[in-house]
């Protein structure tokens, strides 16, 4: 390959925003943005689906799946970072950018709604692996030192989870949501997946989450009934 040829290949990059104010808005503006001095060498793409069955101890079969919705995508990652050869001589801005990622904003911490940075990844025309999303995990690991200690290079590790499909306020299996509704908890259920379904935005699980005087929204009990507050509900909610 041409010098001429390598100067002009795309570089991926990590593009850290402000989450959005409110359900269903876009996210503000842009926080960090971190350049890859590497493109990966491998994505990962993952999409699932949900199904419920109710089984009969009277069917000689087992009951036929129905859908209940699909999940968001995740894309993982790894990052390499080496400042052997750049002016700072350490990976550790590079890593604290990528930090920013896992706490809440200064803004979304004034609106006493917390919610960390909305992480983008771009590499040239890919679309599929281009979406919104908030970073589900990040770990680095520290491959070589200076003298003093100070990191030199790093292999981090991260999973972005999208956060945005389509228009806020649409469900897959019942449109657009105009009043409370209700759902029954099943093995696997998330305040996330819920809420992404509900108003197409997975930060809104605190909406469901205040709805229903939940403490802890990892634990969800199977057989529970949940309410779904709908979006003008919880604009409301919000301006209170």
């Amino acid at each position: 390959m041409s010098p001429a040829s390598r100067s002009s290949r795309a570089r991926a990059q990590l593009t850290l925003k402000e989450p959005p104010a409110s359900v269903g808005a876009k996210p503000g503006g842009t926080l960090a943005r971190l350049n890859l001095q590497f493109n990966p060498s491998t994505l990962e793409l993952r999409k699932t689906t949900e199904w419920r069955r109710s089984p009969s101890r009277m069917a000689e079969e087992s009951a036929l799946p129905e859908f209940v919705g699909s999940g968001p995508r995740e894309l993982s990652l790894e990052v390499f970072l080496d400042a052997t050869a750049t002016h700072d001589n350490s990976v550790e801005q590079a890593v604290e950018k990528l930090m920013k990622a896992c706490v809440p904003t200064k803004a979304s911490l004034g609106r006493k709604k917390p919610a960390s940075p909305w992480v983008r990844f771009e590499w040239g025309s890919a679309r599929t692996t281009s979406f919104d999303g908030v970073l589900s995990s990040l770990s680095v690991t520290y491959t070589l030192f200076d003298v003093d200690g100070k990191p030199l290079r790093a292999t981090c590790r991260l999973s972005i989870e999208e956060a945005s499909v389509g228009p806020a306020g649409q469900n897959p299996t019942s449109g657009s949501r105009t009043g409370r509704s209700t759902h029954i908890v099943v093995a696997g259920d998330s305040l996330a997946l819920l809420a992404w379904r509900e108003y197409g935005d997975a930060t809104a699980w605190r909406v469901i989450a205040e709805a229903n005087d939940i403490d802890d929204p990892m634990a969800l009990v199977p057989g529970s009934e949940l309410v779904l507050p709908a979006m003008s509900d919880a604009g409301a909610e919000e301006e209170q």
